[in-house]
């Protein structure tokens, strides 16, 4: 017979393999490399002790401060949007829980992730630490006031925004792609960005979406009198 650690194990591994076979491959994410890092990265380590049961759940999970993990779906589209072949740099926009920060740090050349919130920051830190990858760091930084020293082959977006910041797409390369949700809950659209040009900026949809705004991304407040 199994002992209950060995059994454990193995229910986790087949949630994991259900997360990706039964909810992500048929939300259209065929990328081969993004379905392995699915199925290798440790979802579950990174998610609130509270809420490990609901890890391979396809539902968003609550994080301090209001933020939440993006259902397995969403992530699996936005890995697979920006087409990473292992040799770029890219940027991302709200670490959260970390755990698609380790996931880019997997498909990509090196990973810088900002967040806001400098306890998420530092658990996110951690985490990705402990995950045994060295090419993903994690600032404390809001990202509208963040000024990076360099520009990027990718760059992922994962709160929306009410219109996109003209200060993230200069941060991208020619030819460099952004992933990010737009619009006005409970209706977004989930984007991605390609710079074509110093001033050409290709815009395609991909999804339907709902996520929480980024701070400071939020509509303008309107007053009825």
């Amino acid at each position: 017979m199994l002992d209950s650690a060995m059994a454990g194990s193995l229910n986790i591994e087949r949630a994991r393999f259900n997360m990706v076979e039964q909810q992500v491959r048929p939300w259209e994410v065929l990328d081969p490399r993004v379905l392995d890092v699915l199925g290798e990265v440790k979802r579950e380590d990174f998610v609130p002790a509270q809420h490990r049961k609901l890890a391979f759940a396809d539902l968003s999970i609550p994080l301090d401060h209001g933020q939440f993990m993006m259902k397995p779906v969403v992530e699996g589209r936005l890995l697979q949007a920006l087409e990473l072949t292992g040799d770029e740099d890219v940027l991302e926009i709200g670490t959260g829980s970390g755990f698609i920060a380790a996931c880019l740090a997997r498909l990509a050349r090196q990973v810088v992730s900002i967040e806001l919130h400098a306890d998420l920051a530092e658990r996110a830190r951690s985490r990705i630490g402990a995950s045994g990858i060295r090419n993903c760091q994690v600032l404390a930084q809001d990202a509208f006031g963040y000024q990076p020293s360099q520009s990027f082959d990718a760059i992922a977006v994962t709160g929306a925004v009410a219109a996109v910041p003209e200060a993230f797409t200069r941060w991208l390369k020619p030819g460099g792609r952004m992933f990010i949700v737009r619009g006005l809950s409970p209706v977004m659209e989930a984007l991605l960005l390609t710079r074509q040009g110093p001033d050409l900026i290709d815009t395609r949809s991909l999804f339907e979406t709902d996520l929480p705004y980024l701070k400071g991304a939020e509509p303008a407040s309107r007053f009825e009198f």
